[in-house]
């Protein structure tokens, strides 16, 4: 839950995520150690501020205190804050979205952008653990001349690969469905039936589906039904649907997660996965609301809600602000191979649970670290009080993912040795007991450049924050213009033989021709602040 300003239920992927499932191989990934260990309530990493820097006595993640403005608009905290929290997250799908407008002819919104869902579109190639929890990974690179003394700290933690279908435990799914008049397109509800199609085929027949649907009203069109011998009964039942009137959200969650309940198995995986454009116009259409009325499914029987969304026109706040609130997470879809990729080779991924309510914390060491700001997470954001306050809300993690934080950091002049240590902090989810794992880097390891270097997982990490920075308005140092942001996706793409890489660089030339071209020598040059 939503807990105060600073405080935000950072969900994540629990199910069918878009865009995050990676590879177990070592690649060119950070080679900072993560020491394991269990340290419930030990005292935060924070170093003491020394070397001219004032103590750090600001609170609350983002809070400055007594700051001054500066002549460029910026702010410098007189009392800085070392400390950067946040819930761990593996959305993406502001990035599909983007895509898909930029494909359509249309900048987004830059209230749609999130950096975050960008970043952790890509594969990284993180050293994966052997069992439950996490590996912590932390390196970085100077960002090139026009960044002058700023440099990219790259924080990247990483769960055990994903199990096969045949290894994870069995999955009771209840599919929430619009059907509302604004569905009525094939890149709409003809998509949805397509992707239940494909993953009805795709389950195992231990697995059970409910199906419900919603216009202005809910019904149940399926009650939790076993794939074994039913498979042709619930083909059936997706091809049923057709289109109807308005978008009533709340009246499907309702009945969706009534269903989920009736149908709940013990040992399964139950999941709400609501697939809808996401524009509600009738009934409630606050999601605090819609999920405070099934709160009682959500924390008794541990429901939890996935967000699939559809349409050129797409209530991305909304359905962010649900699958938040649901502790789950949002993906999107524009086609069958997105489908094929989120329902068939991403499934295993999502239907097991590693890790509940984490948060990650990363302590600079004001002895070395002038300045940093975390790119993205503003929605994620925890007070740096509560990282080791297991009632508050964190993000729910399952194995094959990975989460990627990249920060901009200025180091002191002359500065030389620690820079940061990262931890990250999670409940067993049986057990429900603590644990901790940490990463730290030394100046040495964010000395060299960021281009032309041999790491190229990082580049393309660059590239994907640097877009979307840039399409929420720009002002990241060392920020290249989107021709020459495309240039470089273009060369990572060949050197990486990452056919979503290639991608990117379409996405991003096509930003750069409806802006007319005018970044290509554009140079991010404001400076972030104490974050």
């Amino acid at each position: 839950m939503y807990r105060g300003n600073r405080t935000y239920r950072g969900a994540v992927g629990l199910l069918l995520a878009g865009g995050v499932l990676l590879t177990g191989c070592s690649g060119d990934g950070p080679g900072a150690k993560s020491s394991a260990s269990d340290r419930r309530g030990a005292p935060a990493p924070a170093p003491a501020a020394t070397g001219g820097a004032a103590e750090n006595g600001a609170k609350g993640g983002a809070k400055e205190t007594d700051g001054a403005e500066k002549a460029d608009g910026l702010r410098e905290s007189a009392t800085p804050d070392y400390l950067s929290t946040f819930a761990l997250d593996v959305d993406t799908a502001s990035y599909g979205y983007a895509r898909r407008t930029l494909a359509d002819g249309r900048l987004p919104g830059p209230e749609t952008v999130r950096p975050e869902e960008f970043v952790n579109s890509f594969r990284q190639g993180y050293r994966r653990p052997a069992g439950n929890g996490f590996t912590v990974s932390v390196d970085g690179a100077r960002a090139g001349a026009e960044g002058g003394d700023w440099s990219l700290v790259r924080v990247g933690l990483a769960t055990r690969a994903a199990p096969s279908s045949a290894e994870r435990p069995p999955a009771a799914l209840t599919f929430v469905v619009d059907i509302s008049g604004s569905m009525a397109s094939s890149d709409r509800l003809g998509l949805v039936k397509t992707s239940l199609g494909i993953l009805t085929d795709e389950l195992r027949d231990d697995d059970s589906v409910s199906l419900v649907t919603f216009s202005d009203e809910a019904r149940t069109v399926l009650p939790m039904t076993r794939l074994r011998d039913h498979r042709g009964k619930i083909h059936d039942a997706v091809d049923s649907m057709e289109p109807a009137d308005s978008t009533n959200v709340e009246a499907g969650i309702r009945r969706g997660y009534e269903e989920a309940v009736e149908g709940h198995r013990k040992g399964a995986n139950n999941r709400v996965v609501l697939l809808s454009d996401a524009l509600a116009n009738t009934g409630e259409t606050d999601a605090d609301t819609i999920l405070e009325r099934i709160d009682s499914a959500r924390s008794e029987y541990g429901i939890t809600l996935f967000g699939v969304g559809v349409g050129s026109d797409y209530g991305d706040a909304l359905m962010e602000r649900l699958t938040n609130k649901g502790d789950g997470h949002t993906t999107y879809i524009a086609d069958k191979e997105q489908a094929r990729k989120v329902f068939i080779d991403q499934l295993p991924a999502h239907l097991e649970l590693t890790a509940r309510d984490a948060k990650a914390q990363v302590a600079f060491d004001p002895k070395t670290v002038e300045k940093f700001k975390l790119i993205g997470y503003e929605d994620r954001k925890v007070a740096d009080e509560d990282f080791r306050d297991d009632s508050v809300d964190g993000g729910e993690i399952g194995p094959g993912h990975t989460v990627t934080a990249l920060y901009a950091v200025r180091l002191r002049d002359g500065a030389s040795g620690h820079v940061a240590t990262a931890t990250v902090r999670w409940l067993d989810p049986k057990s429900r007991a603590a644990h901790e794992e940490t990463g730290s880097v030394e100046t040495g390891s964010i000395r060299g450049r960021l281009w032309g270097g041999p790491r190229t997982r990082l580049q393309v990490t660059a590239v994907a924050a640097y877009f979307a920075d840039a399409l929420r308005g720009g002002g990241l140092p060392g920020e290249p213009g989107l021709g020459e942001l495309a240039s470089r996706a273009k060369e990572l793409a060949s050197s990486t033989e990452d056919d979503s890489v290639a991608k990117l660089a379409t996405a991003i030339g096509r930003a750069d021709r409806l802006r007319g071209g005018q970044d290509d020598t554009g140079t991010g040059t404001g400076e972030g602040e104490m974050d």
